[in-house]
């Protein structure tokens, strides 16, 4: 029997499309994907002069790198058959009910944000907000999130979300060194109640930057000499007490405080920004963001005002336009590591701005009240629970709790064989879990838990025969709280308000809410739209029948800590996932834990640094990095505590061998890898990589093989065989998870066989194959896996032959483009056979030099013309980086293309003198209705031209939401928070 005909349970089967496999079309995917069909396809090869694709690929792509032969994937597998096959594996998960919590909780996701947020591409396929004249909808989605955590954490400045709870914690850590310039103490202080996954991640980054961990408990945080320290709030074992003192001790000592604080609980506990705390950082998942086995969810981070000019991660603040009407932008942009470089404050590339956007929405949605309703609720339940358990005679570890109960001398064995018949899934405290050998039970009430579940909870621990009541015990835990003498210290309850904003309180009716999300998307630009051309960034489709698997309760609901056996078809689409990127890469080990591809750098090179101190070499600490790369790069060098040494390009754009040559020479003894982008970041093949590779290897190093330009490859190279030992993969852009507006991403690494046990372990789930010592770099050990279906249902429908024609098509629509505007923009780097890889780079420096028109006021007129604006600027200044990739059509990239040259008519007219230098549609861009409402059009170009500058245009109008936003203003009034109620009365 074919393993696509495996029968599952009725009950299962609304979770894919019905099986039709014999009417199925194997190569339909592929054609749905690619934009470009065959007739198409021909027509640009004659615009470039060749015969046909193989004449392409033998000019642009270097033969000696060539893999030859196809991928030995599986063909490809219609979308019916993918979904079947994937929904089967579905069913091998259970879903049980999780009490397990540990940072991961049950949710509800409003159904109105669902359908409309998270399954709506006009949110999940936006780029970044750097062009914020085409992203206020998202922006204004991220203004409420900072809003949501500025107002329940207490403090002044929020950012616009973190990878994960962890990796938020490590980067506070690293903020307390920067900014604590008086302690000249290299230790951090973690108390021994902050989760077990986070000091895991803790661990890794202190190793990096040398710092040392004191764990130790919370209370003699002020018995110990060091710059930072972390609290947790409530405690790993629920515990809620009064850190308040704690922070006023270690202030004394000149020690800065963050404070990993659980958001729902804050709606009743007493925000930490008003017992002192520098930092406050968590998780917003428990904000209506499945627990999808561990991600993507939104961390959060917020500090005291002094510290804004160094919070890592993303901003968004509040500016004005060219009207002086109020818009949004990603404030500070200048702290970015693409500016920065090894001096950024993090190599943070990717936050989770899908995820932050939901988590905002929903705060949104239920207002101050509704979350009030929501965690009393859940304390209200834990505290019967408590009572009944109390009555019984067990014992709770803490007698202040909010949501969280410990509990000791129980029989856990029984328990635990109880729970398993029950469907109940409990905590254990056990090494593999917290670190000690108790045998203490933990249980956590989230909002999905009920009466029914108190009860349940009864009969697993003490056993069916306890003759306990919920609605009798409800009674006195209703009096105990109106007597003040509820499970939350009197201290530690809060008494300020919060989402006193106008946004909180007004979308209360479905419709209004509907209405709200709409009006938002409708401000935003994203791939429903338009092409958005972005080089570097891989903006292709994120086809949906990728995306339906990440709405099944199957892959949504599963709590990241679940017992092994329940997460079998987990494990099993990730293992498959992972054997098809070896094999697409060439490498021997896929580790799926990096949760962006920034994360994935600095992963990739923890693994070389362990494995050369695990041969006697850890003195190898010089990192050559060519000075065409990516910002990440040397930012993820400098946080291994590595040496950044550039070395040079040449005129073509390709690394200088020679220099290169001389400075690991010169290094040699020192000497610990090379950061290499393939293809260049200038967009060219390299003929001598595998030479660049040799000398790295002859000096003793390493080759990383950033995989950010990967797109470029599939099917084609491997960079397992031209010389790579480890590669960070961008599933967020080679392989279809969508960019969300920000965020999520996935950064997963694959290594040689040599490098494969130092890659990251993880303390609560083990990963096979891992040397235990090697610590995590994320929270969860298969990093963000419930967008993992996206990519593995990719490579699956694609299959080789797919995956290697995309590639060439990919690179057929580049030199398409290249072609096409040539005589209007210089293309600035070639290959030797006057090819570019899959993206080019147009140059704007002579252009603006003639006429004063810069790159950044064609990437404004270009919205008029209703396109996203290419990467500016980078990897050369005064440039646009363009990346069409495969899936877009003749008819797009020809329409883009006619949009480009009609703006280099334009410039022409500046040229001339026809239109004055201050006044002409491109300084001016982008155009508004605002602008077309004027009463007196003082400008020398028509409404038509400004707004309708063509016929598809006219036929399609995208509007920009604002006029162009003022940086400098916004940087320097920086404003993160939702605009004062005084504007809504305006």
């Amino acid at each position: 029997m074919s393993e696509f005909s495996a029968s599952r349970p009725d009950s299962q089967r609304s979770q894919a499309t019905p099986r039709l496999a014999q009417l199925a079309d194997h190569d339909a995917f592929i054609q749905r994907h690619n934009g470009p069909d065959a007739e198409d396809a021909s027509a640009m090869l004659d615009a470039l002069g060749l015969p046909d694709m193989a004449a392409l690929i033998d000019s642009a792509v270097p033969r000696d790198i060539r893999l030859g032969r196809e991928l030995e994937l599986e063909a490809p597998r219609s979308e019916v058959e993918a979904l079947d096959y994937l929904a089967g594996l579905a069913d091998q998960n259970r879903v049980a009910r999780n009490f397990i919590g540990q940072g991961y909780y049950g949710t509800h996701l409003p159904a109105v944000i669902q359908r409309n947020v998270l399954e709506n591409p006009g949110w999940y396929t936006a780029y970044t907000p750097y062009q914020p004249e085409i992203s206020q909808g998202r922006l204004e989605g991220l203004l409420n999130f900072q809003q949501t955590v500025m107002d329940l954490t207490g403090m002044a400045l929020a950012n616009a979300s973190l990878l994960d709870e962890a990796t938020a914690a490590a980067e506070g850590m690293a903020l307390c060194r920067r900014a604590n310039k008086k302690h000249k103490s290299n230790a951090f202080f973690v108390a021994d109640d902050v989760f077990p996954q986070t000091l895991d991640v803790l661990r890794t980054r202190a190793e990096c930057f040398g710092f040392e961990l004191i764990v130790a408990p919370a209370d003699s945080v002020a018995d110990h000499d060091v710059f930072g320290a972390l609290l947790q709030y409530p405690g790993n074992g629920g515990e809620v007490r009064d850190i308040a003192p704690l922070i006023k001790a270690a202030a004394a000592r000149g020690t800065m405080t963050c404070v990993a604080a659980d958001l729902l609980s804050l709606v009743l506990l007493k925000e930490p920004g008003a017992m002192g705390a520098d930092i406050v950082l968590g998780s917003a998942q428990r904000f209506g963001v499945p627990m999808g086995f561990g991600g993507p969810h939104a961390a959060f981070f917020a500090t005291t005002d002094k510290l804004k000019r160094s919070i890592p991660g993303r901003i968004i603040g509040v500016s004005k336009d060219s009207r002086g009407d109020t818009a949004l932008r990603m404030a500070m942009q200048t702290r970015e590591q693409h500016i920065r470089r090894e001096k950024a404050t993090s190599n943070i590339c990717t936050a989770q701005a899908l995820l932050a956007n939901i988590a905002g929405f929903y705060a949104v949605y239920h207002g101050a009240e509704g979350l009030e309703k929501i965690a009393g609720r859940v304390h209200r339940l834990t505290s019967i629970l408590a009572r009944g358990l109390e009555q019984a005679g067990v014992t709770l570890a803490h007698s202040h709790f909010f949501d969280t109960l410990r509990l000791t001398g129980v029989e856990a064995g029984s328990v635990h064989g109880r729970a398993l018949s029950a469907g109940v899934n409990l905590r254990y405290f056990t090494r593999d879990g917290s670190g000690d050998d108790s045998g203490d039970i933990g249980v956590s009430l989230d909002e999905t838990s009920t009466a029914r579940d108190v009860a349940l909870l009864w009969d697993v621990i003490l056993g069916e025969d306890h003759h306990l009541s919920v609605s009798a015990l409800d009674e006195a835990v209703a009096a105990d709280a109106e007597a003040g003498k509820g499970a939350i210290p009197a201290a530690c309850r809060r008494e300020s308000d919060f989402l006193t904003h106008p946004t909180f309180r007004r979308y209360r009716s479905e419709t209004e809410m509907l209405r709200y999300l709409k009006r938002l998307e409708n401000k935003d630009l994203s791939l429903t739209h338009a092409m958005i051309p972005l080089g570097s960034c891989t903006m292709k489709l994120n086809a949906t029948s990728e995306m339906l698997p990440i709405s099944w309760p199957a892959f949504a609901h599963l709590h990241p800590f679940a017992p092994r056996e329940q997460v079998t078809g987990y494990q099993q689409m990730i293992d498959e996932l992972a054997a098809f990127l070896e094999e697409i890469t060439g490498y021997d080990h896929i580790s799926m834990q990096p949760n962006s591809g920034a994360q994935g750098e600095y992963a990739g090179l923890l693994a070389i640094r362990r494995y050369q101190a695990a041969q006697g070499e850890a003195h190898r600490d010089v990192c050559l990095i060519p000075s065409s790369a990516h910002g990440t790069n040397p930012a993820s060098a400098a946080m291994l505590g590595m040496k950044v040494v550039v070395t040079e390009c040449d005129a073509e754009g390709n690394v200088d061998l020679a220099d290169l040559t001389a400075k690991a020479e010169e290094h040699r003894e020192r000497l610990s890898a090379v950061m290499l982008t393939y293809p260049s970041t200038h967009g060219v093949f390299e003929t001598h990589v595998r030479a660049v590779c040799d000398v790295i290897h002859a000096n003793g190093g390493q080759v990383y093989v950033d995989g950010a330009n990967m797109n470029a490859q599939l099917g084609l190279s491997r960079p397992g065989d031209f010389g790579g030992d480890v590669s960070h993969l961008n599933l967020h852009k080679t392989f279809c998870i969508p960019h969300g507006g920000g965020g999520p991403g996935m950064g997963p690494i694959g290594v040689k066989a040599h490098l494969a046990p130092y890659v990251a372990n993880h303390c609560v789930t083990p990963i096979d194959g891992v040397d235990p010592a090697s610590t995590a770099v994320a929270a969860a050990a298969f990093g963000s896996a419930s967008i993992l279906p996206i990519s593995w249902a990719y490579i699956k429908m694609m299959g080789a032959r797919g995956l290697r024609e995309a590639t060439e098509l990919a690179i057929l629509n580049a030199n398409y483009i290249a072609r096409r505007l040539e005589e209007y923009f210089p293309v600035l780097y070639r290959g030797e056979n006057g090819t570019v890889a899959h993206e080019c780079i147009v140059d704007v420096r002579p252009l603006k030099n003639a006429s004063g028109i810069s790159e950044e006021d064609v990437a404004k007129r270009l919205m008029d013309y209703g396109f996203h604006a290419p990467t500016m600027s980078f990897p050369v200044p005064g440039t646009l980086m363009i990346e069409p990739t495969e899936s877009e059509s003749r008819y797009e990239i020809d329409r883009f293309c006619d949009a480009m040259i009609a703006i280099r008519e334009e410039i022409g007219r500046v040229e001339s003198g026809e239109w004055p230098g201050d006044n002409n549609p491109l300084v001016n861009a982008p155009h508004t209705m605002a602008d077309l409402a004027e009463a007196d059009w003082e400008r020398p170009y028509s409404r038509e031209l400004a707004a309708f500058p063509t016929e598809a245009v006219k036929a399609a109008k995208y509007w920009p939401a604002v006029n162009r936003v003022d940086n400098v203003f916004g940087d320097r009034q920086l404003i993160c928070s939702c605009p004062p109620i005084d504007e809504y009365r305006d």
